[in-house]
C-alpha cells in the first residue's frame, strides 16, 4: 500500500544530505575511496595517505617515481574524479 507523500529511500537521503549540507563531504568520502579502483592496484599500494580538505585532494605517496607520473597526469586526474563524482568536487590536486 502506497501514499501520495511516499518517497523511494534514495530519494530521501538524497533529500537529507541536501538538507543538512553533506553531500559535498559524502562525495568527497566516495571520492578517497574510489580511489584505488580508479588508480589502480600498483598505485593505491604506495598511497600512504589521500584526503580532501577546501576543496583540494592531498595524495602522499611512498614513491617518488609515482608522484612525478601522478604529477604530469594531475589535469587528467582531476577530470577524472569530478566527473566520477558528478560535480567539480576537487579544485586541485596537492602530491605530499
Amino acid at each position: 500500500m502506497s501514499r501520495a507523500n511516499d518517497k523511494p529511500l534514495k530519494d530521501v537521503i538524497e533529500q537529507m544530505l541536501q538538507v543538512y549540507k553533506l553531500r559535498r563531504k559524502f562525495d568527497e568520502t566516495s571520492l578517497v575511496l574510489a580511489w584505488p579502483e580508479m588508480m589502480g592496484k600498483a598505485i593505491a599500494n604506495r598511497t600512504k595517505d589521500i584526503f580532501v580538505r577546501d576543496r583540494k585532494l592531498f595524495i602522499r605517496l611512498e614513491s617518488a617515481v609515482i608522484k612525478n607520473e601522478l604529477l604530469m597526469m594531475r589535469s587528467s586526474i582531476l577530470e577524472k574524479m569530478n566527473e566520477r563524482a558528478g560535480s567539480n568536487i576537487i579544485d586541485e590536486i596537492i602530491f605530499l
